[in-house]
């Protein structure tokens, strides 16, 4: 009986030993379970970065240091460190770790020590990057500091000196600013891919500056034998960009306001206009056919039949009037073309009142470059778009169909000099031309004006020259066939 009172003594302190080994080792693995789940479970990333294991202050270190690190930029033979915080970078570290710790302590806590104690790890989620940056900023710092230092600008087509022709420009490299953009975003993004080659774009070379053309057209005026009244004005038709000068005995001359001119046959496309204007569509087959004798062999009686149909006695005025509604304050007729014509009325403008340069215009008829210019780009607008600023002065008469016709007729003024001569072979041109010879054949005026249609560009010309002795045909109508070749020139430049 002693013997089992003993083994039951026994067994009953070897179960308390087992029982309390059971509670130190349960104790043990409960502070070790304690201490994992202070820490994010194996095999969780964070922004792709790895934090199993560790804290979540751990996890904040790795994730600046991985999101602060420089971005290694490529581009042009360089190599280009560039700070996130530059371009404005931050990481929203405190939304990414409460996001984990969800996963860190979602379960229940005795569901996860059963799990710790059987070695079973929890699934876990990759906690995604939540993070800002100034696309803006990035954008600038493209522009501002690496486009400058690597790219490879373009270099401009450069008349050529002594000559009508320009050299053709150099292409440039150019950093593709919007690839760019997306590359480093990515790289910002990433962990890991933190190097990025940037791309280049070709960049052709463009038109040299429009003051190049003035240059050029100055040169080849310098180097005729002329010494008078050059008046020059340009509008490109894509642009908007104007060249306008004034050049007296080879030296500049101010153009505001403009220069005075005599208009002689320019002065037909505005009775051309009223014509349309006040006698309306369709037009009946004799008006038709003065207006092709007025703007294609530049018949003074016609033009005054015209203008006697439009208003007797006074068609002069009326076209006049009409320029006035369009604004055009130096483009008048105070008389008919026959001779003797009386002067129907004296007209002072702003242009033929200077006195620092002389060009004598006819007190019958005046006109400036500018202003010419600017009649030929309305009608040229009309033509394109049915508006413009014809139509908004003449709204019942004006039409895209009208001035379509006004055009056709001006490209049937077909000379072969002046403007028209500087112009490749097939070149369409909507012009009219002027001169004026004294009743001993000497010429003192020439003038022409026109809307040229070009491959590279649409553009107005208007040139208008005056000597007060003698303008002589040749070499003066050579230089503005040089002229319009410059224009021509600058506008279908050579291939790059």
């Amino acid at each position: 009986m002693r013997i089992a009172r003993d083994t039951s003594f026994i067994l009953r302190w070897v179960s308390l030993f087992f029982v309390a080994v059971a509670i130190i080792l349960t104790m043990i693995e409960l502070t070790a379970y304690s201490r994992a789940r202070g820490n994010y479970p194996e095999g969780m990333t964070i922004a792709g970065v790895p934090v199993g294991g560790v804290s979540p202050q751990e996890a904040a270190q790795r994730l600046l240091q991985v999101y602060t690190s420089p971005v290694e930029i490529q581009y042009g033979g360089g190599v280009i460190h560039l700070d996130p915080t530059l371009v404005g970078f931050s990481l929203e570290t405190e939304a990414m770790l409460a996001a984990a710790d969800l996963q860190r302590t979602g379960s229940p806590f005795w569901v996860g020590f059963w799990d710790f104690m059987w070695g079973r790890q929890p699934e876990t989620t990759p906690v995604p990057l939540v993070a800002s940056f100034s696309q803006d900023r990035l954008r600038s710092y493209l522009r501002e500091e690496i486009s400058p230092r690597y790219d490879t600008p373009a270099i401009a087509a450069q008349p050529v000196p002594g000559q009508v022709n320009f050299a053709p420009g150099t292409p440039g490299q150019e950093l593709d600013v919007n690839r760019a953009l997306i590359l480093i975003e990515d790289a910002l993004r990433s962990p890991n891919r933190r190097i990025v080659a940037l791309t280049s774009q070709r960049t052709l070379a463009g038109r040299p500056a429009l003051n190049n053309l003035g240059i050029l057209i100055r040169q080849i005026i310098d180097l005729t034998p002329f010494d008078g009244v050059v008046g020059f004005y340009m509008l490109d038709l894509q642009t908007g960009e104007e060249l306008h000068f004034g050049y007296d005995r080879n030296q500049n001359i101010g153009i505001e306001p403009d220069i005075a001119f005599t208009a002689s046959s320019t002065v037909k496309i505005p009775v051309m206009i009223s014509v349309y204007n006040h006698l309306g569509q369709p037009l009946s087959s004799d008006v038709a056919a003065l207006i092709e004798e007025t703007i294609t062999r530049s018949e003074n009686p016609a033009t005054d039949a015209l203008m006697e149909r439009i208003a007797p006695g006074r068609g002069p005025l009326v076209v006049t009037e009409d320029m006035r509604k369009l604004g055009l304050r130096n483009t008048f007729l105070a008389g008919y073309f026959f001779n003797g014509a009386p002067l129907l009325q004296r007209f002072d403008t702003d242009a033929n009142q200077r006195t620092d340069v002389v060009t004598r215009p006819d007190i019958y008829n005046q006109t400036t470059p500018s202003e010419m210019g600017q009649l030929l780009a309305d009608l040229y607008q009309c033509s394109e778009s049915g508006g413009g600023a014809l139509v908004a002065a003449f709204p019942e008469t004006m039409s895209r169909e009208v001035c379509i016709e006004m055009i056709e007729y001006m490209k049937l003024d077909r000379i072969g000099v002046l403007l028209e001569a500087g112009l490749p072979e097939g070149t369409q041109i909507a012009h009219k031309h002027g001169w004026i010879s004294g009743p001993s054949g000497i010429i003192q005026n020439i003038s022409d004006v026109g809307i040229v249609y070009t491959p590279g560009g649409n553009y107005v010309v208007s040139i208008f020259i005056y000597h007060p002795v003698q303008t002589i045909w040749e070499p003066v109508s050579g230089m503005v066939v040089q002229i319009s070749q410059a224009v021509y020139n600058y506008f279908n430049l050579p291939s790059q």
